[in-house]
């Protein structure tokens, strides 16, 4: 089981039970708005020192819509989203995937999420 802890304003670790050497942690960095010049929230997927994705989406109060997350090719497979959610469901009651492409809804639907007519995709914690 992962655990997720703040580290500083806006940034979150994912803690392992697994050897940190075979799989460090992840760790989840909120950038600002204002040094993106973007109208969307952007967030940082590392794991250790090495980039493996990155998410964009919209945070109104306790509710976070995933526009897209994309895990670099590179490091697919691996349970990185799956952990990004985890930790995205520890921090707000209601997330709304955007649009979910047909090839990810398998994905969403494993994560506890349920289908709205429009093609998006909701999870809400309770």
């Amino acid at each position: 089981m992962s655990e997720y802890s703040e580290r500083n304003p806006g940034e979150y670790r994912c803690k392992n039970s697994t050897d940190e050497i075979q799989n460090p942690k992840l760790t989840f960095k909120l950038l600002d708005r204002e040094s993106q010049h973007s109208d969307y929230d952007w967030m940082n997927i590392d794991r250790g020192t090495t980039r493996v994705g990155k998410v964009r989406g919209k945070i109104s109060g306790k509710t976070l819509t995933i526009n897209s997350i994309n895990i670099f090719h590179e490091f697919e497979r691996r349970g990185y989203a799956r952990r990004t959610i985890e930790m995205f469901k520890k921090s707000f009651d209601t997330i709304i995937a955007d649009r979910v492409r047909y090839t990810a809804v398998g994905f969403w639907e494993k994560m506890g999420f349920y289908s709205e007519k429009d093609s998006n995709y909701v999870w809400k914690r309770g």
